[in-house]
């Protein structure tokens, strides 16, 4: 069977890259990388030479265009989606299409592959994300429009089946990005302290602020309350790693605050990158795992929920982008205010009983095996008109 997996901004790839891999090494599988969206725009930190790198063949590249930075420009960049995307499809011919969560570029895939006749493999279905993106709505029209589901969690596998999918088609499996942290495959701190200069026995910020995609034009207010705390925190001997927003509405507002303030300075005690990978940003993590570093992700990413409790981690949660998410007992809330977001990072950074805390959390996102499982359902699954033809349960 022929596997399309579609790929349209760096974190989505870290998550989808061991289903790749499984894809890839089984013997009942061919896959077919699709690389589009933020993965072709510069602005947005594009690591098409890095998923080279990683030895996988890329076989489409369909442009996604955006053109501006509002939801004007989103939702014309999902039409000219659907049009890339049915040419490529056309051409591929593969007998399903994967894609992941509940990003506008993974919508636009969804759109063309249902109405050409090719089941779609949605992973990350019945998550909750409340707090003011369009996440939720765009993920569960994901749902409906797909013929498999591959869930994260109990509670998400719960959700898609209140949707009123069939029972045989949803699966829940886990995190795929679990399968690489459980394996090791991150950086060492040496490789760490290396590539960044830092001296790893000082705290550690690795942040990351995407716009909330309801609220966009208050993007850049909402990011200076964080930049200001960081600035704070870097004046008393904190060393701080910042990344790239996503491309939605409000993301290049977010850069060019990001840009503003590494122009003041030449030191590395703040770093801004476009994007990590994988490798290094899990490396990060991994810190926390050792009482002599102290470690902290901070922002409003989903990785900050789902990916820090494997590493036990603390994780402080600016504003209400993940809202609603599945959580472990080592996040904190925080609003848009400096100060409390001072606050709760040196809390995280210097409080021995949430650090204990943070030591002890159960990672509810599954075991680390997603991506075989994953690859045995696809390999296994009667390809058809009982896959295609969709039955409401309820």
């Amino acid at each position: 069977k022929t596997v399309a997996i579609f790929t349209g901004n760096r974190a989505e790839y870290g998550l989808q890259l061991p289903i790749l891999e499984a894809v890839d090494r089984h013997p009942g599988l061919e896959y077919r990388l699709i690389v589009s969206g933020a993965h072709l725009d510069e602005n947005f930190g594009g690591i098409l030479d890095m998923i080279r790198d990683d030895g996988y063949t890329v076989h489409a590249t369909p442009k996604i265009h955006l053109e501006g930075d509002d939801l004007y420009a989103t939702a014309r960049a999902i039409g000219s989606g659907i049009i890339a995307m049915s040419d490529v499809l056309k051409e591929l011919k593969p007998d399903v299409l994967v894609v992941y969560a509940d990003r506008f570029e993974g919508f636009s895939a969804v759109i063309a592959a249902s109405q050409m006749n090719i089941p779609v493999a949605h992973v990350e279905g019945g998550d909750l994300t409340e707090g003011g993106a369009l996440d939720d709505s765009v993920r569960h029209a994901m749902t409906k429009l797909s013929h498999l589901h591959f869930t994260t969690n109990a509670q998400a596998k719960e959700r898609v089946l209140k949707m009123g999918e069939e029972e045989w088609r949803v699966h829940n499996v886990g995190l795929p990005s679990i399968d690489m942290i459980v394996k090791g495959r991150f950086a060492t701190p040496d490789e760490i302290s290396v590539k960044f200069g830092f001296d790893l026995s000082l705290p550690i910020i690795l942040f990351t602020q995407h716009s909330v995609t309801t609220e966009f034009d208050r993007a850049v207010e909402q990011v200076e309350a964080s930049l200001q705390a960081l600035e704070k925190l870097a004046a008393e001997g904190c060393r701080v790693i910042i990344t790239y927003p996503n491309n939605d509405a409000g993301g290049v507002k977010i850069i060019e605050q990001l840009q503003g303030m590494m122009a003041e300075r030449s030191d590395k005690i703040i770093q801004l990158h476009r994007a990590l990978g994988t490798y290094y940003y899990h490396g990060i993590l991994a810190l926390a795992g050792n009482r002599e570093h102290r470690v902290v992700c901070a922002g409003n990413s989903s990785s900050g929920i789902k990916e820090t409790p494997v590493f036990r981690c603390p994780a402080i949660n600016i504003g209400p982008r993940q809202k609603g998410r599945l959580r472990a007992m080592n996040v904190i809330d925080v609003g848009y205010d400096a100060q409390q977001i001072y606050v709760k990072i040196q809390l995280a950074l210097t409080d021995a009983d949430f650090r204990e805390q943070c030591r002890q959390v159960k990672n509810p996102y599954g075991d680390g095996h997603a991506g075989e499982k994953i690859a045995e359902v696809l390999a296994g699954m009667e390809y058809g008109d009982r896959l295609l033809q969709k039955r409401m349960t309820l």
